[in-house]
C-alpha cells in the first residue's frame, strides 16, 4: 500500500494501535512514549507488526516523500461489530444478551479506555484533512477496569448478569489510557460520547442480530 501511495501520489493513512505501547510504564500514554513490548511474547505478532508498520510508514515519508498520517487507535466499540470478535466489549455485550456469564480474565482490575466509533471516525477525518503526520492517539480518556465495564454492561442489559473469572492471558497490559492533548491541540478533536451513552446503541444492534440468529436456529 505504501508503494501504491508512492506511485500514485496518494495520502496514506496508517491505522496503528495503542498496543504499540505494550504493557506501559507511563500512564496515561503520550505519543512520545516508546512502549514496553515483549518482542517474542504471545501478543508480539500484533504489537510488533503495528510498530513495524509505523516504521515503514515513516521510512517511506522520509525517503520517498510519501504523504502519510498515523493514528494510534485505542479500544473502540459500536454497532455492527462482529458478535464474536473476541474484543472485551463485544464479549460482555453478547454474553449478557445470551444470558451467559461475562468472562473476566485475571482479577479484572486491568484498565482500558473505550471510544464510540463515530468519535473515532471524526478523529480519522480530522487527521486526513489536516497537515500533521502524527502519530496521534485517538481514544477516549475515560478509564474503566474490566469489572467496572462489566457493571456498566449489567446496568445496560441485565442486572442479574454474572461474571466468570478465568486465568489471565500472557502479557496482558495492566493499564491503558490515552493522553489526547496532542489531538486536541493540533486536530481540534476530542471524543464526545461517554461509555454509558454509546453502549446502549451497540446493545440495540447486538440484541437484534443475536435474536435473529437465535430465531434462525429455531431457538
Amino acid at each position: 500500500m505504501l508503494g501504491l501511495a508512492k506511485r500514485v501520489g496518494a495520502r496514506f493513512l496508517l491505522t496503528s494501535t495503542s498496543e504499540v505501547y505494550g504493557d506501559p510504564l507511563q500512564h496515561p500514554q503520550k505519543e512520545t512514549y516508546w512502549g514496553n513490548v515483549n518482542p517474542i511474547g504471545e501478543r508480539s505478532c500484533y504489537d510488533e507488526g503495528k510498530r513495524t508498520a509505523e516504521t515503514l510508514t515513516m521510512d517511506y515519508h522520509r525517503g520517498d516523500g510519501v504523504e502519510v498520517r498515523i493514528a494510534r487507535i485505542f479500544n473502540t466499540y459500536g454497532p455492527r461489530m462482529c458478535l464474536d470478535d473476541g474484543r472485551v466489549v463485544s464479549n460482555f455485550v453478547a454474553q449478557a444478551i445470551r444470558k451467559q456469564p461475562m468472562t473476566v480474565y485475571g482479577d479484572g482490575k486491568q484498565t482500558r479506555s473505550f471510544q464510540f466509533v463515530s468519535d473515532l471516525v471524526d478523529g480519522l477525518v480530522a487527521l486526513m484533512e489536516g497537515e500533521h503526520i502524527g502519530p496521534f492517539n485517538l481514544g477516549n480518556p475515560g478509564e474503566f477496569t474490566m469489572l467496572e465495564l462489566a457493571e456498566v454492561v449489567k446496568d445496560t442489559i441485565d442486572p442479574s448478569a454474572t461474571i466468570e473469572y478465568k486465568p489471565n492471558t500472557a502479557d496482558d497490559p495492566h493499564m491503558r489510557k490515552p493522553d489526547i492533548s496532542k489531538a486536541k491541540e493540533l486536530l481540534n478533536w476530542e471524543p464526545k460520547i461517554p461509555l454509558r451513552e454509546g453502549l446502549p446503541l451497540m446493545v440495540n444492534d447486538f440484541r437484534n442480530r443475536i435474536l435473529n440468529e437465535d430465531e434462525g436456529k429455531g431457538a
